[in-house]
């Protein structure tokens, strides 16, 4: 047997090693001058290209366990899952080299698979393809647990075909396809596929290198969802704890405020000590709104109804005061520092039932009281000396000096509103009362003009409608005040004839009126009926035009062609009508002193409900 020099076996170990497609010709140079038959030459050929060939294999597959475990470390330091799903494919579309790669996402409850992330895919259906339970080659990757491939999708007969999928498939133009999992533990929570557009066997090297990348891939994915879920249930828990902390801060000055109520409740607060109250305790400003306001509102007509705060449209809310079916104003408060929650809004809502129940306290003391003050001004107009005995005692006992006062005003308003008109009077009087079908009240002014204006614009500002103040200067009290409030009532029911409804006058401006009718409606229609009954009784069986034109003629200065513009007639019209009333009321019904009654009669008769 033939030595080979070791030159020569160094030689054939480094072409072995090299790795070189083709090692055969270095092979045969090597051991030309060896000696060796042909037979051994060709032996020694074909097992240095073996082990060429197997050197070559593991070269590669170390590139690719280096470039797995370099996608694997760049992977693991993502923590988005998004992000390290669209990153997972680009790394395996590189490792892989295919047309398309794509991860398909597995929902345990509906055991369904949806596309999430593709690469190199050109339609645009393919992301989110859902694959139905049982149906195709990824339900199989799914209920296998192993990597499966077809080189023919059409071809395929080992997984059930599902139109919707044959037509993204064939859309994309895809024909081959491997699909391994992504497994965590026992648990599925994807398929990974690479895919050509044309028909190819994939190799075990193949196979074999995506199910490695799946398996880091899958271990990368869970613990990136894992954190993620951490992270989700840290900021919830954290959530959780602020409105807890929120919560507590709030029901912290809800108990404060109802603290804070309850002591106003026992030492008799008021609506603006309430108001205050909650306000520091929501950090916010409170307003309070009467009751003409609050029923103009329409957040605070639908918290009347509902009972709870309602917002107004532009970050505030409004509360309805209210007490049985009367509303008594309303609460309005502008969110400051804190915001309105439901306990805030309950807060405030108690905070209205508190102020409803002290309005209606103070509505009763001072109802009491004013109950206490009318029998006062009952007895000194009714003059009654034993009634008035002791009465200026009672009266200091309420805080008033009866020998201050020196005005009383009367005032004519509806009987529905009278009592609403007593209450505004007492912020310009000393006592107030209600007398007859008049409001009656007593200041200390001098003055009695003065008094009536100031009484008048108090009340008429209350009400919102016509007001008649009648004053009068009256004796140093507790002497009897009927003959004063006699004479001002006098006046009050004779001025809307003339025309005067809503003013401040006194009694000395309109002395002969007072004088004229004294107390008592029933002077009055004596009055009337003496100076024009005929005229009257003549209107009622011939139509009603004499007093009319009396009328117009006596209120336009006794001109028959004002009278009959007046009246949108022809002059000779009212002048034939004078003629009947002289007929009926005499030939001097003009003369001065008569014809001053007459005038005075016929703007009585014509009020609306007669003298």
């Amino acid at each position: 047997m033939a030595a080979v020099p070791v030159d020569v076996v160094v030689g054939l170990l480094g072409a072995a090693s090299a790795g070189h497609p083709e090692p055969d010709d270095e092979v045969r140079e090597l051991l030309s001058g060896s000696g060796l038959p042909e037979q051994d030459v060709a032996r020694i050929s074909a097992e240095v290209r073996r082990l060429n060939a197997g050197v070559a294999r593991w070269r590669w597959r170390g590139r690719e366990l280096s470039a797995l475990f370099s996608s694997a470390r760049e992977l693991a330091q993502l923590r988005d899952v998004d992000e390290l799903l669209s990153r997972l494919v680009e790394r395996a579309h590189d490792l892989v080299g295919t047309d398309v790669t794509y991860l398909s996402e597995f929902d345990v409850h509906s055991r369904e698979l949806r596309v999430r992330t593709t690469l190199g895919t050109v339609a645009p259906a393919f992301l989110g393809l859902r694959v139905p339970p049982g149906m195709g080659l990824a339900s199989m990757v799914v209920e296998g647990r192993r990597p499966c491939w077809t080189s023919s999708y059409d071809a395929m007969t080992q997984a059930p075909h599902e139109s919707g999928i044959d037509a993204a498939v064939h859309a994309e133009g895809l024909v081959s396809l491997l699909g391994v999992p992504l497994l965590a533990g026992e648990e599925v929570i994807g398929v990974l596929f690479a895919a050509n557009r044309f028909e190819h066997a994939f190799s075990p090297d193949e196979i074999s290198l995506l199910s490695a990348f799946a398996d880091h891939a899958a271990v990368v994915l869970q613990t990136a969802r894992l954190l993620a879920r951490t992270q989700t249930a840290a900021e919830e828990t954290r959530h959780a704890y602020g409105e807890l902390a929120r919560h507590v801060e709030a029901m912290e000055r809800a108990s404060g405020v109802h603290t804070d109520l309850t002591s106003l409740v026992l030492q008799g607060g008021d609506a603006g000590e309430v108001a205050t109250a909650l306000g520091r305790a929501l950090r916010c400003r409170v307003s309070i709104l009467d009751e003409n306001s609050a029923a103009k509102n329409p957040a605070v007509r639908q918290s009347r109804h509902s009972g709870r705060c309602v917002a107004t449209g532009d970050g505030a809310l409004a509360v309805a005061v209210v007490a049985g079916s009367a509303l008594l104003g309303a609460l309005l408060l502008e969110e400051g520092a804190v915001e309105f929650g439901p306990v805030e809004r309950r807060t405030a809502e108690r905070a209205a039932q508190i102020t409803a129940l002290l309005r209606l306290k103070q509505d009763a003391l001072a109802e009491a009281e004013q109950r206490v003050r009318g029998d006062l001004l009952a007895e000194l107009v009714s003059g009654d000396p034993d009634r008035l005995a002791d009465i200026a005692d009672r009266a200091r006992a309420r805080g008033i000096r009866l020998d201050e006062l020196r005005s009383v005003v009367l005032l004519a308003v509806p009987a529905d509103r009278q009592r609403q008109a007593a209450r505004a009077a007492r912020r310009a009087a000393a006592l107030v009362g209600e007398h007859a079908e008049h409001v009656v009240a007593l200041t200390e002014d001098r003055d009695p003009e003065a008094a009536g204006r100031a009484v008048h614009a108090v009340v008429r500002e209350a009400l919102g409608t016509a007001v008649l103040a009648v004053a009068a200067s009256v004796d140093e009290l507790p002497a009897g005040l009927g003959a004063e409030v006699e004479a001002a009532g006098a006046c009050a029911r004779a001025l809307p004839a003339l025309g005067i409804a809503d003013a401040a006058v006194t009694t000395d401006e309109y002395l002969p009126y007072a004088a004229l009718f004294g107390p008592g409606n029933t002077r009055v229609a004596a009055f009337v009926r003496r100076l024009v009954g005929p005229v009257v009784d003549w209107d009622a069986g011939h139509g009603g035009t004499l007093l009319p034109t009396l009328a117009a003629y006596l209120g336009n200065r006794m001109s028959p062609v004002a009278a009959a513009r007046a009246l949108h007639v022809h002059k000779n019209t009212v002048l034939q009508r004078l003629e009947r009333v002289a007929e009926l009321l005499g030939p001097d019904w003009q003369e001065p002193d008569r014809l001053f009654r007459l005038t005075v009669a016929v703007r009585l008769a014509r009020l609306p409900d007669g003298p």
